[in-house]
Order: C-alpha cells, then structure tokens, then sequence
C-alpha cells in the first residue's frame, strides 16, 4: 500500500456536500483507503474567468492504485458530480487533482505526479499541511515542503464548515 494525497475543490453548488460525496466516492472505491482529511478552506479562485470561492481539502489515503488508476478514479468522480469541462479554471461543481502517491513520478501529458503546483498554491498548500506525513515523502519533496512552510497564503481562509466525514473501513 502507498500513502497518497489528492486535492479536492468545489466552487458550485453545493460546494461542501460535493466534497463529502467526493470523500464517500474515495473511502468506497477498491484499493483505497481514507485515513485523514484536512480541515475545508475556503479560497480565492486563481486564473480562469471571474467566479465564485472556492472550498478544498486535500485526503490522505492507501492505496495500491497506481497514479494513472487515481487520475481514473478522479475523473469518475467529477463526472459523478456533473463538473462540466469549459473554460481552463473555470468554475466546477468538483475538481480532484492527485497531489502526491508515494514516491511515485509520472510527467505525461495529463498526469504530472507530484503535481507541478502543489508548493506554490496556498489552496493546496493549506489543507496538505493539515494531513501530510512528510516522514513518508521522498527526501526532496519533504525539503520543498519545510523550505515553503511559512510562505503566506493570501486569499485562503479556514471557514466555519465541518470536515467532510470519513470512516475507516
């Protein structure tokens, strides 16, 4: 089994109830396992056209998915909640990005693991901070992830909501 991390954002709808199915869709589906999900941030959207907040939350899981099979499961969920693709960083019911599997690399066309702007985006940086266990992480990324520990996240603010809930199974 492999420690992984995957970003969850929902800025339509209704954004919590999204990222809870989301959590449900993950803690149900074969070869996963939740284990932590951070406390839901609300956000400013970052590119793309004039919209609404964002909330995020990153979950920790195992799986013995491997990071092709995680983008598969990501893009099942969205297409669960109905995200309509348009607009680059447009507006979306959700959005499931893998952040981080183990010690796994992958840089295609589709799929960059560990995801490119995990280090620079206060909206991932947040809620990752919450859950990851950087004695996990390969040595560079434990040391991007300290170096860029105090960096400021404008625009991110921990709300009022609750967690999403996750039982372990």
């Amino acid at each position: 089994m492999t420690l992984a991390y995957l970003g969850l954002g929902s800025n339509l709808g209704e954004r919590l109830a999204n990222l809870q199915r989301a959590v449900d869709g993950l803690g149900s589906t074969p070869g996963i396992s939740v284990l932590a999900v951070s406390a839901v941030y609300e956000t400013e959207p970052v590119g793309g056209p004039q919209q609404p907040e964002f909330l995020n939350a990153v979950v920790e899981l195992e799986t013995s998915l491997t990071p092709r099979e995680l983008l598969e499961v990501a893009k099942r969920l969205e297409s669960e909640a109905e995200r309509e693709r348009g607009e680059r960083w447009g507006p979306r019911t959700l959005d499931v990005d893998v952040l981080i599997v183990g010690s796994e690399e992958v840089d295609e066309a589709d799929l960059v693991v560990p995801h490119p702007r995990l280090l620079e985006r206060g909206f991932v940086r947040a809620p990752l901070d919450d859950v990851v266990k950087t004695s996990a992480l390969p040595h560079d990324l434990q040391e991007a992830l300290a170096a860029t520990a105090s960096t400021p996240r404008p625009g991110v603010t921990p709300p009022p909501h609750p967690h999403p809930r996750h039982e372990r199974r």
